[in-house]
This record gives structure tokens, sequence and C-alpha cells, in this order.
């Protein structure tokens, strides 16, 4: 496992997270979740990103009973807040309340002292930006906040948040989480740019589009137990899957010519930027962790570069 900084902060991740997003606590069994974490951490991946929404804090559970006979000082531990957490109309969106109510939570249901990063989880237009920066600056002061981050905001409250902190004197964001990869490259045009600006790196969610990328789907297959054929999910793979088939069958010749799995490929194409900090990957099972994590061995020549743009058709 390599490891990189994450922005302009000092914090070290390993290339490869493990996220928690409808696995822990949700479709996968805790005892599969409990090994593929574990697994993670004795193949070198430090850093284990949840949220408060992920199945209503029982990710957040689970992921502690995974993690707990390891030393906590080698443990990257995020989560995230914003979405509903009840019918309260406070219990939801990036107010001092929420935001300071729900680490303290995230704390409990973890069982740490603190989590190493907190994202916004999503932009709240209805809360000023100066408040919730301000709650996130005194958690870090009072530790239970290493590091404050974000995740799928619009580029210009990227700037925005940038703006605001210096202006306020705050201690700065170092994460921006945000959907990435071969299918959906679109961040590459404003959202990078203004993060590489601000110092934050970039994380990469989705980086196999919801598992289009290993092929799975193709020919309209929707296997059982996939996110396709979850309700909750297949909009999202839909999303993806419109006039995909050629590409994913094209990027599939250009992995096996450069003895790579699909999966190891695309997280590989992530991983070519140095702006991106580290890509996200889920696990159902401890072989499918295990393929994944084999990306993090080295980078794509490029000469498999320029064969991937021409597969894409770019």
């Amino acid at each position: 496992m390599r490891y990189r900084k994450i922005g302009a902060s000092g914090l070290a991740v390993s290339e490869i997270a493990l996220g928690s997003w409808l696995t822990y606590g949700g479709s996968v069994a805790e005892d599969t979740a409990i090994a593929c974490a574990r697994r993670a951490f004795e193949l070198g991946v430090n850093y284990f990103d949840t949220a408060d929404a992920y199945a209503k804090g029982e990710a957040e559970r689970v992921l502690a009973k995974a993690l707990a006979p390891f030393p906590r000082h080698h443990l990257v531990i995020a989560t995230k807040a914003f979405w509903p957490q009840s019918d309260d109309p406070n219990d939801r969106g990036l107010s001092r309340k929420h935001v300071i109510e729900s680490v303290e939570r995230s704390l409990r249901r973890l069982q740490t002292d603190y989590v190493d990063i907190f994202y916004c989880h999503r932009f709240d237009p209805q809360t000023p930006l100066d408040e919730t920066l301000r709650a996130i600056d005194d958690l870090v002061a009072q530790g239970k906040v290493l590091y404050g981050a974000i995740s799928e905001w619009p580029a210009e409250q990227v700037s925005a948040a940038q703006a605001a902190q210096e202006r306020l004197g705050l201690r700065r964001l170092i994460a921006d989480q945000v959907q990435y990869n071969l299918l959906d490259p679109k961040i590459e045009a404003d959202v990078l740019p203004r993060a590489r600006a601000a110092g934050m790196g970039i994380v990469a969610f989705s980086p196999l589009a919801q598992g289009v990328l290993t092929g799975k789907y193709l020919g309209g297959q929707r296997p059982a137990g996939s996110r396709g054929a979850d309700e909750r999910t297949a909009r999202m793979v839909a999303d993806y899957l419109e006039g995909s088939d050629e590409k994913v069958q094209r990027l599939q010749q250009v992995a096996k010519a450069a003895g790579l799995t699909p999966p190891q490929l695309a997280l590989r194409w992530v991983l070519r930027l140095p702006e991106v900090s580290s890509a996200l990957v889920g696990a159902s099972s401890v072989a499918q962790l295990e393929e994944n994590l084999g990306a993090a061995d080295e980078d794509l020549s490029q000469d498999v570069l320029r064969q991937v743009q021409e597969a894409l058709g770019s």
C-alpha cells in the first residue's frame, strides 16, 4: 500500500480507502463487514470512511467493532453529517447545533474520543457558511475533530469556503470528497482546480461507477445482490448504464492487455492525478476487497492511459 498526504495537510492516508455506505449495518452481514475491514487494515489501509446517515448510524457502530483490535493512532477515521436523522427540524443540515450534536453522537457510536476527518456531507444553503465553518473550527479546537472537510459541494462554494476561512482566520478544510470515475470525470473542469487552489485533496467516491466499470451489468444484467438489483441504488446504477456498454467492453480489453482486472484499471486511472489523495471503495467480500487493493501497487503507463482515452472515445 502507498500513502498520500491529503491536500496541503500533513495527514497521510492510504491510496485506497474503505467505505461503509450500503455495506456496514446494511446489505452485507456484520461478520463479513468486520472481516473486510480487518483484512483491509492488514493490507495497509489506514483510512476508513463512514457517515451518520449510513444505516442511520449502524455503519458507525459496526465499524467501531471492526477496528476495535487496532491501535487508534494507526487509524484515520472519517465520518459526516448533513442528511436528516429524524423528523426533528434541527436534526439535519449544517447548523452549529446539528454539526456539534452529530459529531457527539458519532463519537459515541464509533467508540472513540475523536474523528480524524469530519465531512460536511453536502452544502447547506439554509445555514450561513460562517456558522458551519466556525462550528467545525471549534470542534477542532476541542480535539473532537482533527480536520474539517466537505463532500459534493458546488465549485463556487468551495471557493466561498476558502475565502471565509481566510477572512475569519479559521483552520483550512483539507479534503473534498466527490464522485469521480472514468464515466464521470466532470470534476476535472471546475471542482478539482478550485479544491487545489484551496489546498484540499480529492477523495474520490464511486470510482467504479457504482460497479458499472466492473462489467457486471453488461447486456442489461442485474446480478442478485448487486446495487443494480437493489431498489435503493438501482437509479444510481442506471444513470451510468445509458450508452456505457461499448465503453466498458473496450476498457475491459485495455485492462486485460495491461494484466489488470477492470476494477484495478478504473482505480489506477482515478489515482493518476496527484490531487487525488485516496479512492474510496466498498467491499461485500474479502476477495473483492483484495482485488481492489491490488490497484495500489503501481501507476498506469502513459501507453495504457492513451488506450484508456481511446476506449472512452476522447
